[in-house]
């Protein structure tokens, strides 16, 4: 079955990305309190969802993985930076399975880490500058500053909207947010960067923005699902972390939406609260009232809508493509975003 393909290859695209990662992160002092913190979150593993994106794109429109390995390494080291500080950002308490980085060593340790793992996201982008040639790798450079700020404005967005405990969020606001937060970082950059690799710039990069934004959005929503529904051990984080920290998702803002107005003033005195001040009790009647009214029904169906926009858009522009397992995983990936556990 063509979903069957997906975990084979993120598998090892994944881990050819984590090797090539690893060979960027300094062997030498201080190790106990930065880079052995440093290899922390890669070494937790994670699907390598993102440089394996990057590396089947360039392989489907021809490109021999090893150009593009170094990028995938970037991209990874990118997103586990931005991870350490989105914990800190959303007072997590878990991440894949384990506490996260602040929890164990404080935030000051751990801000300290995340900003060398950006430091060192750079690395492999300058190596480009040798094996790939100077005027395409300044073109990533660049990809990597974009992809960068529109995932910063996504996030300030989000903290935004949880720092005036706004209620007034819809759902265009959330896929706005999305496409920034979600959508850059995870698809849209390594997309577009696996084919300017392949054919040395000469595509649009812009083609690209439509089907990143349905497959990651498509891809956030069910992560938000999962946050409310998933099995804990499978997802690596909190149940029901989202609610805890106000997190604006799609199924809050129905709920809003939906509520009576006596409703509605009760969910917003409660995400007024300091998240520790957010009993057990008032997260389970939030997740009560979203299925009393059909909230997480509607996100999903939200999402199967959002992946057969996906589905279309590979279809225009991936199907003139030679077959192959990367053109295949590529394809497979709208199914599996809204059906992984």
């Amino acid at each position: 079955m063509l979903a069957e393909i997906v975990p084979a290859v993120l598998q090892e695209y994944g881990a050819a990305a984590r090797s090539r990662l690893f060979q960027y992160i300094p062997a030498r002092e201080p190790r106990r309190w930065l880079y052995d913190l440093v290899a922390d979150y890669p070494q937790r593993g994670g699907r390598g969802f993102r440089p394996s994106l990057c590396i089947a794109t360039a392989r489907a429109f021809g490109c021999p993985p090893e150009d593009a390995l170094d990028t995938a390494a970037s991209i990874e080291l990118l997103h586990n930076a931005m991870l350490v500080h989105d914990d800190i950002e959303d007072e997590s308490e878990r991440r894949r399975g384990k506490p996260t980085l602040h929890a164990t060593h404080g935030v000051p340790i751990a801000i300290n880490v995340g900003d060398m793992l950006g430091l060192l996201g750079l690395r492999p982008l300058l190596v480009n500058f040798r094996t790939l040639g100077p005027r395409l790798a300044l073109r990533i450079l660049e990809e990597t500053e974009r992809m960068a700020s529109e995932t910063a404005e996504g996030q300030a967005m989000e903290l935004g909207w949880r720092h005036e405990n706004s209620t007034l969020v819809r759902e265009a606001d959330y896929l706005e947010m999305v496409l920034k937060k979600t959508c850059w970082l995870g698809m849209i950059h390594p997309i577009r960067v696996g084919a300017m690799i392949a054919t040395f710039d000469s595509v649009d990069p812009d083609s690209f923005i439509r089907f990143g934004f349905f497959l990651g959005a498509a891809f956030q929503i069910q992560d938000d699902l999962l946050n409310l529904t998933g099995d804990e051990n499978d997802y690596g984080k909190e149940l029901g972390g989202d609610i805890h920290e106000g997190k604006r998702t799609m199924m809050l803002i129905r709920l809003f939406e939906a509520g009576t107005a006596e409703e509605r003033e009760r969910l917003g005195r409660l995400l007024a609260l300091p998240r520790a001040e957010r009993t057990r009790e008032e997260i389970t009647w939030v997740r009560e009232r979203m299925d009393h009214y059909g909230c997480i029904e509607y996100a999903r169906e939200v999402a199967q809508g959002l992946a057969g926009a996906a589905s279309h858009e590979f279809s225009l522009l991936f199907g003139a493509l030679p077959d192959s397992k990367d053109k295949r995983f590529i394809e497979a990936l709208p199914r599996w975003v809204i059906e992984r556990a």
